[in-house]
């Protein structure tokens, strides 16, 4: 499902996992999640990495090395919340000021023992100024969040991290 107002994305998923499982797969196998085409440096990514602590960053490394901060932790708290920065302007620039940022915020709802809704917000797109409002439609678009979660929804079946 997705549901968008005017500055806020909202998505969820069901899997067919335990929460602690589904918080941990998300969030340990965050490289899966988030595709590598989608990338800020001038070189491949390597890898993801989401650094599972309150103001630890999200970053992409390069083949060469360099590294690329888009998003800081706001709030890990396992096994029902992650909350992130997204410094990725409508340009698709790294924003260096902070009140011009939005947020992400992944809640994971235990539906049951074995079954989890993931509820994807992305919210405050209205911060990222001029442009926003076609920003917002395009986080909403299958190739953005609904591709993230398509994606972490394959993880959870095929057993990966497990």
């Amino acid at each position: 499902m997705t549901s968008t107002t005017a500055t806020t994305v909202l998505l969820d998923v069901t899997v067919d996992v335990p929460v602690g499982t589904a918080f941990r797969l998300f969030t340990e196998h965050f490289d899966q999640v988030k595709p590598r085409e989608y990338n800020l440096l001038d070189v491949p990514i390597v890898e993801t990495v989401l650094e599972p602590r309150v103001g630890g960053h999200i970053y992409d490394r390069a083949a060469d090395g360099t590294t690329c901060r888009w998003a800081r932790v706001l709030a890990f708290e396992p096994p029902l919340r992650l909350v992130f920065t997204w410094v990725i302007s409508p340009r698709w620039q790294l924003e260096t000021d902070p009140e011009r940022c939005s947020e992400v915020e992944v809640r994971f709802l235990a539906e049951g023992d074995t079954r989890t809704r993931v509820e994807l917000e992305h919210r405050h797109l209205d911060r990222h100024g001029e442009g926003w409002e076609g920003y917002a439609a395009g986080m909403a678009s299958p190739g953005a969040w609904p591709l993230f979660l398509s994606r972490f929804e394959a993880l959870t079946k095929d057993g990966s991290g497990r």
